[in-house]
């Protein structure tokens, strides 16, 4: 299995979309489908109705799987969006952003 570019916990950028520029967390990865899951991006709404476990009902909001291809990781140095290479450094792999050839933890 090759090492992935995006992995949980990364700060990443929105590339395009209705949340263009915002920047959020990554909490879940989908490869398999090639999605991702980052917090406070692309929530989507659900209507409930009321149930006997959600009396209440109302509108849930949740973050919603996005195409990958739609974000970047953040540069750990300024924040702005970058690509991902590896390099071996020390005899291990790491991530490094391209930009800024800073190492990329995790």
């Amino acid at each position: 299995m090759a090492a992935s570019k995006i992995k949980k916990g990364d700060s990443v950028v929105v590339l395009s979309g209705k949340d263009k520029g915002r920047t959020g967390t990554v909490s879940k990865v989908l490869p398999k489908d090639g999605k991702i899951v980052v917090e406070g991006v692309n929530v989507a709404a659900r209507h409930r109705k009321p149930s006997q476990a959600n009396p209440q009902g109302g509108i849930d909001r949740a973050p919603a799987p996005m195409a990958i291809s739609k974000v970047a990781i953040a540069d750990p140095k300024d924040g702005k969006p970058t690509r991902v290479r590896f390099e071996e450094r020390d005899g291990k792999k790491v991530r490094v952003a391209v930009k800024s050839g800073e190492t990329i933890s995790g």
